[in-house]
């Protein structure tokens, strides 16, 4: 049978969630739990390949097994032999043509960002940081550009593997929550590095350094060494999947420091 599960994690003490012959990732520790609870090897499908240091509220796996268990019990088996920062929040049985990569309509990831004079002590490795306050309307107006579907090459890694460069942007937007400036981007799908491309050049923008037209000519001129370097992780979250709804997937519980899932 496919289980699906959804997790979160903090991505600090991880190299990112794909496999790494060190065992350090996330993917290596969920399969290592998962394998010995259902007495057998577990392979596990993802939604998004999170980098070192970013987190999620909302990631989604799928694996196939025939080791026969509750819902609940595929939830509370492997949280006793995860690391405390990795949790299966719910399990469910799905279809075999529930996919959690391919299937996913759209991946939101939101970026917490602390613009102040003093770096973050009680959410370091939690928020990223730039030392003085930005100009988040500059930044709004400036990320307009971005919605829609566009070649992203401005903001993609150099050793991004994907065929192309074209994504859909359904939302780009830009805040101020608190003391928190809090980029929210979701897409059909993204480039490796591209949220943190993307937010790296808009803190240019909020910063004075680059106009407001900056990130459209960006856009238009599809050239990563015109760009502004890649921002930290910190403060990197994998905040929501969207599914077709007949698959009846759970919801997400709420993060204190995010916008609602």
């Amino acid at each position: 049978m496919r289980i699906a599960l959804g997790l979160e994690y903090d991505g600090a003490p991880f190299c990112g969630w794909q496999h790494q012959p060190s065992g350090c990732a996330v993917q290596d520790r969920l399969e290592s739990a998962l394998s010995a609870f259902a007495a057998c090897g577990v392979e596990t499908v993802a939604a998004g390949r999170t980098d070192a240091g970013v987190h999620a509220r909302a990631q989604v796996v799928h694996f196939d097994t025939q080791a026969v268990r509750d819902e609940v019990s595929w939830v509370r088996g492997p949280n006793s032999a995860l690391p405390p920062a990795i949790r299966v929040v719910w399990a469910r049985g799905v279809p075999e043509t529930f996919h959690a990569r391919h299937g996913a309509r759209s991946r939101t990831y939101h970026y917490l960002l602390l613009d102040d004079a003093v770096a973050p002590g009680l959410l370091r490795e939690k928020v990223g940081w730039f030392h003085r306050p930005l100009d988040v309307a500059a930044m709004q107006q400036a990320a307009r550009a971005l919605a829609g579907t566009n070649d992203f090459s401005a903001f993609r890694d150099a050793q991004c593997q994907a065929r192309s460069p074209v994504r859909i942007l359904h939302e780009a937007k830009v805040e101020r929550l608190g003391n928190l400036v809090v980029f929210t981007l979701r897409a059909n799908a993204f480039l490796h590095h591209m949220v943190r491309n993307i937010v790296g050049s808009l803190v240019y923008v909020g910063a004075g350094r680059q106009p407001e037209s900056w990130i459209a000519e960006l856009l238009e001129r599809r050239d990563r060494r015109l760009a502004a370097p890649t921002f930290a992780p910190d403060g990197l979250y994998l905040s929501a999947i969207e599914y077709d709804p007949t698959f009846g997937l759970p919801g997400f519980r709420p993060n204190p420091l995010l916008p609602p899932p």
